[in-house]
């Protein structure tokens, strides 16, 4: 019977996707639905928490951020 560990006692490396991949998964499908202004405040909402958490992941988060932003409508100030 396999409890989904390997042999050396650690999960397979497909077992469960880290929260950050399954952030940025999450904010492409919600951009590619038509809520690309929400994935945008998203995005950059995680980008302000991994600015000085996680440089790495920052990057990862901060580059969705500028595929989108070109994508959401301009937003007027009254």
């Amino acid at each position: 019977m396999s409890d989904g560990h390997t042999s050396a006692g650690k999960p397979p490396s497909t077992a469960i996707a880290p929260p950050d991949e399954l952030l940025l998964a999450s904010l492409r499908a919600l951009a590619a639905a038509g809520g690309v202004e929400e994935a945008c405040r998203l995005a950059g909402r995680a980008c302000a928490f991994y600015r000085q958490a996680d440089p790495r992941i920052w990057s990862r988060f901060n580059a969705l951020l500028h595929r989108l932003a070109p994508k959401a409508g301009g937003t007027t100030q009254e």
